[in-house]
């Protein structure tokens, strides 16, 4: 059974006028069940991630800071959110759901968070709307508690995953991958354990080349036992922030190949949201859809 993280805290109220989507996190499982891709049953509520699972990751003093709400106005402005209680709490549940995901995903091939993909977040600050990053929390949780021993990070986003980068940069035991935008956020990118800078318009027939040279050697030379999927959506032309041209079939295309290639190679995989930013709310969820609609498919 396709097992999915969601709590109804990941819809978090913004001030009016804020730019980032958080309507996705309701209207998303919704119309997964209206269409009949999912059941009730398939949803799980996470619990929050504790202090000593957040410490195997995020540095002592900055979990201090959120949980007191006293990080200064530069750190408050980096994340890009208004800093309350309730959101420290929500990022929180997001990565006990990617972790809670993973354990699913040894089990049944694949799991999914409606939420997470928080990759921008370091160890000791947060940036780009990433408060935790739960990615690294699941992953550090599993090689501490003997769940896996080499774990590939695969993230599609269209920003690289600098804060994922640069919390492994020492890791043998993690690979991390990041196909991104060469000139979009981050202006300053970290060193994963393998980059692909793609130049602004770049569209799906050569997004797709490239993604299919390299994923398959990652896997071959890497021999990873588990994979994390950051499986942004904001890769599609429509998106405001994304700079890229992809349709929303090579999206799909995108996610297939993913999917597929990493069952194919026996690697249970967790699938975080990631972001998406498309001018209609529509395409965001049809995007983010398609992600749940292949993991039916291809998994059950």
């Amino acid at each position: 059974m396709l097992k999915i993280a969601y709590h109804p805290i990941y819809k978090y109220a913004l001030p009016d006028g804020h730019r980032f989507p958080m309507e996705k996190y309701d209207i998303l499982p919704e119309q997964l069940l209206y269409e009949g891709t999912i059941r009730d049953e398939n949803f799980f509520r996470p619990h929050q991630a504790v202090e000593d699972e957040l410490l195997l990751t995020h540095t002592e003093e900055y979990l201090h800071k959120l949980n007191t709400q006293t990080l200064t106005d530069k750190e408050i402005r980096r994340i890009g959110f208004p800093m309350t209680p309730t959101l420290v709490e929500r990022g929180k549940y997001i990565a006990r759901g990617t972790y809670k995901a993973a354990l699913y995903a040894k089990e049944f091939g694949i799991a999914m968070n409606i939420a997470g993909g928080t990759h921008h977040s370091f160890a000791d600050f947060g940036e780009g709307f990433c408060v935790f990053n739960d990615i690294a929390i699941a992953a550090n949780l599993m090689l501490h508690r003997g769940e896996a021993q080499k774990i590939l990070v695969i993230d599609l986003d269209v920003h690289q995953g600098n804060g994922t980068a640069h919390i492994f940069q020492e890791h043998n035991d993690v690979f991390t991958f990041s196909m991104h935008g060469a000139k979009n956020f981050p202006t300053r990118k970290e060193v994963s354990s393998l980059d692909i800078g793609l130049p602004d318009g770049t569209e799906d027939k050569a997004y797709l080349r490239e993604l299919k040279h390299v994923l398959p050697a990652i896997l071959q030379d890497f021999q990873p036992d588990f994979a994390f999927y950051q499986s942004g959506v904001d890769v599609i032309r429509e998106d405001k922030l994304g700079r890229l041209s992809l349709t929303k079939a090579g999206c799909k295309e995108r996610d297939r190949f993913t999917l597929q290639t990493l069952k194919d190679n026996g690697v249970p995989v967790a699938v975080s949201m990631g972001g998406g930013y498309a001018h209609r709310l529509a395409d965001i969820i049809d995007c983010h859809a398609n992600t749940y609609r292949l993991a039916q498919e291809i998994y059950f």
